[in-house]
């Protein structure tokens, strides 16, 4: 069974990788179409459409491109590199849309931001 720590991910638009990221999410989900008809035991379902959305949160680089790259309303391409980006790692790819950007910082810490994105069409599992 192979494990991996967070800290080998890596988030990257096209070849460019993220900067200070801290974490991030990638949500898959498919929808269910009921079958269950008169006489059936028990309901039934098919699956339906297929959907993903993230995040990515990272300490606020005004200088970073990928960053800034991630403006609201933009559409880009996002990797997700769960286990890094060496030869072999498995990844994910899709068309996202930036769906909202929450920049916050307090007295005594950092300034952070939090991006959210909704997939458009399907995500691609790879590996480098």
């Amino acid at each position: 069974m192979a494990v991996h720590k967070g800290s080998e991910g890596a988030i990257k638009i096209g070849s460019n990788t993220v900067a200070e990221v801290k974490s991030y999410a990638l949500d898959e989900s498919a929808d269910t179409i009921e079958t269950t008809s008169l006489g059936d035991a028990a309901r039934t379902h098919l699956s339906s459409l297929t959907s993903f959305s993230g995040s990515v949160d990272c300490m606020w680089d005004e200088t970073d491109t990928s960053q800034t790259a991630l403006a609201v309303g933009s559409t880009v391409t996002l990797l997700w590199y769960p286990e890094g980006s060496g030869s072999g790692a498995t990844f994910y790819s899709g068309s996202v849309i930036v769906t909202g950007k929450n920049i916050t910082a307090s007295f005594d810490g950092l300034v952070e931001a939090s991006i959210a994105v909704q997939g458009t069409g399907v995500i691609t599992t790879a590996t480098v």
